[in-house]
């Protein structure tokens, strides 16, 4: 114990006529989410407010997009996010660029994507022939190419808030189940009395 610390404890000890200090917690301590509704109901909160400020090539409810919110955060290809929220794969990945989800492949297609915006109003068959590439990639960027451009114009403000909030409940989930594998058992009998 140092010279401060001593001399602490004497002010303690003259104070309060106590050797021994035990505090106990007089809250519970806190969590970055509250629980799994309040997540999904933020989730299709934030869902509902990007329907309204933007136009959706597609017309799901909000529990399939949230389920698409969700399959993309949990690494799922566009296949998968289809066959776990029983749509088609054109359908899946018209859903996540209506949500402004982007992946880093779709801005590296197999030819300058610049050509494509700058040439926004030009048909997809001749774009196709220019590129080097068939209509259905053409038709695949243009739209990334769009999610994009909306993404850019709130300031990527949905793709932020989808990021806080699922890796926030994904980081109270990892916590949660760590303290249920076994670091109680671990923590019980430690002993937090402080003796001066």
């Amino acid at each position: 114990m140092d010279e401060k610390t001593e001399e602490l404890r004497d002010i303690f000890v003259s104070v309060t006529d106590e050797e021994m200090v035990t505090e106990t917690q007089a809250e519970t301590p806190g969590s970055l989410v509250d629980d799994e509704k309040d997540v999904a109901g933020q989730l299709h909160e934030l869902v509902t407010r990007l329907r309204e400020a933007e136009s959706f090539e597609t017309d799901l409810d909000t529990g399939t997009y949230a389920a698409v919110v969700r399959a993309f955060y949990d690494g799922a290809s566009d296949a998968e996010i289809a066959a776990d929220a029983g749509l088609d794969a054109e359908t899946a990945l018209a859903a996540r660029l209506d949500l402004h989800l982007l992946r880093d492949a779709d801005t590296d297609p197999p030819f300058d994507l610049t050509a494509l915006r700058r040439r926004p109003d030009a048909d997809d068959a001749a774009l196709a022939a220019d590129l080097g590439v068939d209509r259905h990639t053409v038709r695949r960027y243009r739209r990334i190419v769009e999610a994009e451009d909306a993404a850019r114009r709130v300031n990527y403000r949905y793709q932020w808030a989808f990021d806080e909030l699922l890796t926030d409940a994904e980081l109270a989930r990892r916590f949660t189940d760590a303290r249920e594998d076994g670091l109680e058992e671990a923590a019980e009998g430690i002993e937090t009395d402080v003796s001066f």
